[in-house]
């Protein structure tokens, strides 16, 4: 059976994929399994969970949501209630073991979204709270982070997954894992990945290109025209230096 993690849908802030082309694809690719973890909520995981039940419930959806905290990125899967963001890693970690959810840190090295990972010293601090972490991830932009997050994940001994976080059509199916096993529960899951093999295919560079222009879009609906101007600066800047 095929897992995939690690997966925004149009309740991200940086994503337009909607239900029925995430849908057809995972059933054209016969995935059986697939994490919605939106950027702060739960929305479109429990929504499309609704959806694919409706359409058969061929296809199995794990709620989760990637946290921003005060330390980086941090995602619960199994969960049944949001997660407040902006609070520090170790509370974010409570937040999401109070409700037996599963802890994974994705992305935990990479030079192009410095600001979202989660700092190396709290991975080591807080190793044994954390079920899993993403050796690899979809959307490293080169193969020299991978080989990074794969570094750190053995440095602690944590439980290794990967990643696709897909944001676009185009990007599902390509990094999943081929698990021997339902994934029903927190519980099904710490016991499926021990021995899941790893499908992995380089990024898709111009899937970053959509998820900026994505974002720029849902700022401008929102009339959020100073965070977009700022978004604007900053890149400008380091474009410059």
């Amino acid at each position: 059976m095929k897992l995939e993690l690690h997966v925004h849908t149009k309740y991200s802030k940086d994503s337009f994929l909607c239900f029925l082309p995430l849908y057809l694809k995972c059933r054209l690719l016969h995935m059986e399994y697939i994490a919605i973890t939106e950027h702060n909520n739960i929305e479109g995981g429990l929504q499309f969970q609704k959806y694919c039940k409706l359409h058969g419930d061929k296809v199995h959806v794990i709620v989760g949501e990637e946290i921003n905290t005060q330390d980086g990125e941090i995602i619960g899967l199994f969960l049944s209630q949001n997660i407040v963001p902006g609070k520090s890693a170790v509370e974010t970690i409570s937040d999401i073991k109070s409700q037996n959810g599963i802890v994974l840190v994705p992305h935990p090295y990479d030079e192009k979204r410095a600001k979202t990972v989660l700092k190396e010293c709290v991975i080591a601090e807080n190793r044994e709270l954390i079920d899993c972490i993403e050796v690899y991830n979809g959307r490293n932009s080169s193969l020299h982070y991978g080989n990074k997050q794969l570094e750190i994940g053995d440095r602690y001994g944590i439980p290794h997954v990967i990643g696709s976080d897909a944001h676009t059509w185009m990007e599902i199916g390509r990094n999943y894992m081929v698990v021997d096993a339902q994934v029903d529960s927190p519980e099904h899951f710490k016991g499926v990945i021990e021995t899941a093999k790893f499908h992995k295919k380089s990024c898709i560079r111009s899937a970053h290109v959509v998820t900026k222009f994505v974002k720029a879009v849902k700022l401008m609906r929102k009339g959020k025209f100073d965070e977009l101007y700022r978004i604007v600066i900053r890149k400008f800047k380091k474009g410059v230096h």
